[in-house]
């Protein structure tokens, strides 16, 4: 019994850290799209407009993925609050957040991806 509330808890810790880290990345690129749109205001090269736009496109994209990932965490996390001590929970919350964990680590890549080219982008502009 008490090695399933530690596991409970540590899987519970696990979500939390990961809404924390999306909250994070989503108010960033909030902060990406100003400096974006501050560019736009001053650089009217058809070239950049149209990398701007793949960027703001992207962010777009990034923040509807976010948004899903932190829904997804919200029923990881409300599922443990509900669960049953006594259910044999090793094989359903291990594969559950598996696959949650392999998601959180794509989309981290992808996100440091977007990140590093928006970030040549305004060293190339600015």
């Amino acid at each position: 019994m008490q090695s399933k509330i530690m596991y409970l808890s540590d899987l519970k810790f696990n979500i939390e850290t990961w809404k924390r880290e999306l909250q994070f990345h989503f108010n960033e690129m909030d902060t990406f799209e100003e400096k974006l749109e501050e560019i736009a205001k001053r650089d009217q090269d058809p070239m950049v407009m149209v990398k701007l736009e793949v960027f703001q496109n992207r962010i777009m994209i990034e923040k509807d993925a976010i948004s899903k990932l932190k829904h997804r965490c919200r029923n990881k996390l409300a599922n443990l609050i509900n669960v049953d001590i006594n259910e044999n929970i090793n094989g359903r919350f291990q594969n559950e957040q598996h696959t949650l964990k392999e998601d959180m680590r794509t989309y981290i890549k992808l996100h440091y991806d977007l990140k590093e080219e928006m970030m040549d982008f305004f060293l190339e502009v600015l």
